[in-house]
């Protein structure tokens, strides 16, 4: 690593601590950019990464994406381009020097206007790629995201100045190498943007059942041709893409409400509750009750900690 580009994560380090102070994700003033803030390493955290730009200035940290690993620690970039079920995992914390990172989130409509704006030559529409990856951070981009959250100092500054420095980062990141890939995700007619349009669909409509065949006309595909295409920006198929948007949704109602498995299990989809109690304890490790109660024995012991 470079002696400049040490300063400039220093320097990005000692912004995100004064606008945090303790551990958890803090909203800023500018309504696409979050800070992360944790002290000590975490257990597998589920949710659904939707699109947008994160960088680790300290620590470290895992994302899987069905089987497939992405780690990434200081002066990296993490890009998700459409929204994805992940499992994150702080792997390097401390009280001495937490974990610290910053997330700014995107449309595409964002996207499509730099293209529109810049001589960045749109590529053919080429066959889809991961909807995930990793990038070293570069000088320029250092630059453009310590302008951006030095703008927190100065609110009146922001309405007019955060969107130009957010179109300069996510400039930076389509030229950079795997900028194609963020391209094709907002380019009309390429198979990543139909799969997109099918991504979509499934998040609004994870609890019903549906047919891979009507999947394969939202995308104006052969069910083979979706299938290939589909695993390839996701690293899963679409029924293991709906499962773990079921089985996430499932897992956030038993800790939020006062209801039972069954319940939950018709609520997400599930037309079966055993089959529901066989899939949730293989993707979380132990039946639903069990679940739930060891999740709430370990948020009170942070509490009183």
């Amino acid at each position: 690593m470079s002696e400049q580009i040490y300063k400039k994560q220093v320097e990005l380090a000692k912004l995100i601590e004064r606008h945090t102070g303790r551990d958890g994700v803090h909203a800023t003033a500018i309504p696409s950019l979050f800070f992360i803030r944790q002290s000590n390493m975490t257990g597998p955290n589920y949710g659904v990464h939707n699109p947008s730009l994160c960088i680790v200035v300290q620590g470290e940290k895992e994302v899987l994406l069905a089987r497939e690993r992405f780690r990434y620690g200081p002066s990296d970039y993490l890009v998700a381009s459409v929204d994805l079920p992940v499992i994150g995992q702080v792997m390097e914390a401390s009280s001495d020097v937490p974990y610290l990172a910053l997330k700014l989130e995107f449309s595409p409509n964002q996207i499509l206007e730099i293209l529109s704006d810049s001589e960045i030559r749109v590529g053919p529409k080429e066959n889809a790629k991961r909807a995930m990856f990793v990038s070293p951070m570069g000088l320029s981009m250092f630059d453009a995201v310590i302008r951006l959250v030095r703008l927190l100092d100065t609110p009146k500054d922001i309405p007019v100045l955060a969107p130009l420095y957010t179109k300069e980062i996510f400039y930076r990141v389509l030229q950079g190498p795997h900028g194609g890939r963020l391209e094709q995700m907002v380019i009309e007619g390429s198979s990543a943007y139909r799969i997109r349009e099918v991504i979509e669909y499934i998040m609004n409509n994870f609890n019903r059942s549906f047919r891979i065949k009507e999947l394969a006309e939202i995308a104006n595909m052969s069910v083979s041709s979706l299938h290939r295409h589909f695993k390839e920006v996701t690293a899963m198929s679409p029924i293991q893409f709906q499962k773990q948007l079921r089985l996430q949704e499932a897992r956030r109602l038993l800790l939020t409400e006062s209801t039972d498995a069954a319940d939950v299990a018709f609520r997400v989809g599930y037309e079966s509750p055993s089959q529901f109690s066989r899939e949730y304890s293989r993707m979380f490790g132990c039946p639903p009750k069990e679940d739930i109660k060891r999740l709430r024995a370990k948020y009170d012991q942070r509490i009183n900690a």
